[in-house]
């Protein structure tokens, strides 16, 4: 069983940069692949970005979010990030933080955070 708890949501301008952190219980943190997903007010939940277990560290985006989001993680302290700049409002959404054993996918997590919220005003 693994938690995930977000943090570093809140209120930007258009423009602007927010850090997201997933910290994750449990001691085998770098046996799972991590991904941000997020949901806009009235749409599905959408994959935003990806970082695999494997060594290397491999990552993944959303053609919407490439060159101004990067993920990365920590796992000596069981916590991935995802450095979001140059906000736009249609980035507005509430920001989920997901884990998947030992496979790096964009779509088939089998854990999930609460998510954190992210409002970018214009």
């Amino acid at each position: 069983q693994v938690q995930l708890v977000e943090s570093g949501g809140g209120l930007v301008q258009a423009g602007g940069s927010l850090r997201l952190s997933c910290a994750a219980s449990g001691r085998t943190f770098s046996s799972y692949a991590m991904g941000w997903f997020r949901r806009a007010p009235g749409k599905e939940r959408e994959f935003v970005a990806a970082i695999s277990w494997t060594s290397g560290g491999s990552t993944y985006y959303a053609d919407s979010v490439k060159g101004r989001f990067t993920i990365s993680r920590d796992n000596a302290k069981n916590t991935v990030y995802l450095q979001m700049n140059s906000l736009k409002p249609e980035d507005t959404a509430v920001y989920y933080c997901a884990a998947a054993y030992r496979r790096t996918t964009t779509n088939d997590y089998d854990y999930w955070g609460q998510g954190t919220q992210v409002t970018v005003s214009s």
